[in-house]
């Protein structure tokens, strides 16, 4: 598998082609942004029907993750469920997939803007955790210490030009703080040079694209 390793303030930290960051010294593996039943939460609200079936395809990519990596802490970066109605109305077969997956190690539920409290599910609810010099919360702070991994945005790069552009999932990090992309399926990003992005990131920003082959290019900042 392509990975791309890179350090966040000393720690050495793999972002992998599916939005995943891996961290081996501590065995954490890190989604954000899952937004489980978001289809359920559209058609809920009077909006145009989604295929249903994001919930299965997101917990599908996360479920391979885990086989691969066999993480002994999983940590939710926020927006695990599109609101806490779409978490109340999981189907029972995702969650008893997500019982599965969290039995026998250390999982950690971020809050975010979305969720923004305690779910009915296994795993430690917290606003935000620090582990080994690191700090996962969901949006990036301002005047963050060094070292902060975060979600939210779901970043986005365009590659190409022309009538050959596209547009991809990626990390974006300065070396100081890491946004992850989204992992869920159907989940709309900002681009890299938007500038609530653009205020976030110091001299060297660069983007990580998700896929098959890493791609890394620096990304405006300031």
């Amino acid at each position: 598998m392509n990975t791309l390793s890179f350090s966040l303030t000393g720690a050495m930290l793999c972002a992998m082609p599916s939005g995943a960051l891996w961290w081996p010294e501590w065995r954490l593996l890190c989604v954000s942004d899952l937004h489980l039943g978001k289809s359920e939460r559209i058609a809920r609200r009077g909006g145009g029907l989604l295929p249903p079936y994001d919930s299965r395809d997101t917990l599908s990519r996360l479920d391979a993750e885990i086989a691969r990596l066999d993480p002994a802490t999983v940590v939710c970066l926020g927006d695990s469920f599109d609101d806490l109605a779409a978490a109340e109305a999981l189907e029972q077969e995702a969650r008893a997939w997500l019982t599965r997956l969290i039995a026998g190690r250390a999982w950690v539920w971020i809050e975010g803007n979305h969720d923004p409290g305690p779910l009915a599910l296994d795993g430690s609810h917290r606003a935000e955790l620090r582990i080994g010099g690191l700090c996962f919360r969901h949006v990036a702070a301002q005047g963050a210490q060094p070292g902060e991994v975060s979600g939210h945005y779901h970043p986005k790069a365009c590659l190409g030009g022309g009538g050959r552009r596209v547009r991809r999932p990626c990390f974006l990090t300065d070396g100081e703080r890491l946004i992850l992309p989204a992992f869920g399926t159907f989940t709309g990003g900002l681009d890299i040079t938007a500038p609530e992005l653009r205020a976030l990131m110091g001299p060297g920003a660069r983007a990580i694209l998700t896929g098959p082959t890493p791609v890394v290019f620096p990304a405006v900042a300031g």
